[in-house]
């Protein structure tokens, strides 16, 4: 006998239909031709303008955002720690039944080599479908969007259960003194201003590859950078006698015993997440990659292929170091009483950093070698947690732009300013926009010739306005 069928059941599904074209006619629309043109003015505009850091020069973009700001009567404060390095903090008013976002994004840039560029790194040139420029990538890319989205919900009227915060910060490429000008400064004077329950900024990406969309990649969470350096000691003396207690060779067998230690791998809720959707839309070569890691019979050969294929991939499974610079002596036929190696550590966020340095220590195995760990820069946080909301809503961004991809969360191996507001209990995602994987590896962050294509950069604006809409519009 059929079973009869389940009437309130399959009237579900026509009523959600109903709903959800209901609410999608709700939407405020959006003349998305106009946005183009708009936003590449505005992206030009910022970089055009030289702020590399150091010195920073940062309040030349506040300044600029601010006047676009001021014209549209939407408000906003200006908050500087020195007079050169300004942070501009807007704020469109919701009614107050939700807590605030915080739309996020720095106006400073790593500096630049003119003489290896094709064109002028600071003309922000069209060119072959591409913005060319420093700091098109990192960060001003985040900066024009988050202008825009201000724009455009003012402009549309948008009810809002949230206040929508947009900061163009100062600093991130490195610290000003013994206080970060931008976002330190930001919560240390200036917390009220910002405080937010979720944060969107740079450190995700849309990844491409030949032309189709794979996946979004949303940060949840980020390695700690954690700097040291290591310094040997020894007896000087005339070249021509050679010392067993030679500084440099007591330092050199330590940097080589540290740069091939692998500390253990441990993945955590972010990273096995991210490995388990990878895999169901890769390859069976590479799927059966991701799922054997946490096999002991192939993790290690799985480890091994990383390391020499996928050093991204290589370096979210444990706190890894690099040793970076070395010094030691200033004459040829002087041994020297001291040398120093310096080692850039990036730590997962839970490390302990304390068992780490005497793990070290007994892996270095010489007392003639001291382990000098730096103060630290950005705190350790808990990731980002991915039940949320926010996340949700950056899903759905996802399967709306990119019906075909999926979202898998992600750890940044560098560091961004979403560190910070983590600690403060902010839940905190990194976003991006469109890459190729081979076009980001040579016109990428830091990269010598960075550049963005303008689809890319479109494609943002998009995103974030619907993930934000999506979160913070009354319903």
């Amino acid at each position: 006998m059929c079973p009869m069928p389940n009437f309130s059941r399959l009237a579900f599904w026509p009523t959600l239909l109903i709903l959800s074209l209901s609410a999608r006619a709700a939407e405020p629309a959006v003349d998305w031709d106009k946005v183009k043109a708009e936003t590449l003015l505005h992206y030009q505009s910022v970089v055009r303008i030289n702020s590399t850091n150091p010195p920073g020069n940062e309040t030349s973009v506040v300044n600029y955002l601010k006047g676009v700001l001021d014209r549209e009567g939407i408000s906003n404060q200006v908050f500087a720690l020195e007079p050169g390095r300004a942070n501009l903090v807007a704020r469109l008013k919701g009614n107050g039944r939700k807590r605030p976002i915080l739309i996020l994004g720095h106006t400073d840039t790593v500096g630049v080599q003119p003489e290896v560029w094709p064109v002028d790194p600071f003309g922000a040139v069209r060119k072959d479908g591409y913005i060319w420029g420093r700091g098109t990538t990192d960060n001003k890319d985040c900066v024009a969007a988050g202008l825009m989205l201000m724009l455009q919900l003012k402009r549309l009227g948008v009810p809002l259960d949230r206040d929508v915060i947009y900061v163009a910060e100062a600093s991130e490429e490195s610290s000003s003194g013994p206080v970060n000008v931008g976002i330190e400064y930001l919560i240390k004077e200036h917390w009220p201003d910002i405080e937010a329950e979720y944060a969107l900024a740079e450190g995700g990406f849309v990844h491409s590859e030949n032309g189709r969309v794979r996946f979004v990649e949303i940060a949840a969470t980020e390695k700690v950078p954690r700097r040291a350096k290591l310094v040997a000691t020894g007896t000087s003396g005339h070249g021509s006698r050679p010392r067993r207690d030679n500084a440099i060779v007591h330092l050199s067998t330590a940097v080589s015993k540290v740069g091939t230690w692998e500390p253990p791998m441990r993945l955590n809720d972010v990273t096995r997440t991210f490995f388990e959707r990878l895999s169901t839309i890769s390859p069976p070569e590479e799927a059966a990659r991701y799922n054997g890691l946490v096999d002991p019979q192939k993790t290690a050969a799985i480890q091994n292929y990383f390391a020499e294929h996928d050093l991204g991939k290589y370096s979210i499974l444990r706190t890894s170091i690099s040793p970076t610079m070395l010094n030691g002596g200033f004459r040829q036929n002087v041994i020297p009483s001291q040398a120093e190696a310096m080692l850039d550590i990036r730590a997962l966020p839970d490390e302990d950093m304390t068992a780490f340095y005497a793990e070290m220590n007994r892996v270095i195995g010489d007392p003639a070698v001291k382990i000098v760990p730096a103060a630290p820069g950005r705190p350790a946080a808990p990731p980002s947690r991915l039940d949320t909301d926010m996340f949700r809503a950056l899903e759905a961004a996802q399967r709306r732009l990119y019906p075909n991809a999926i979202t898998i969360p992600g750890m940044v191996t560098g560091a961004t300013d979403l560190a910070q507001l983590r600690a403060k209990g902010v839940q905190a995602y990194g976003i991006g926009p469109r890459f190729d994987e081979a076009e980001f590896a040579e016109h990428g962050w830091h990269s010598d010739v960075e550049r963005l294509s303008e689809d890319s950069l479109y494609g943002l604006v998009e995103f974030v306005w619907y993930a934000v809409l999506d979160i913070a519009a009354s319903k």
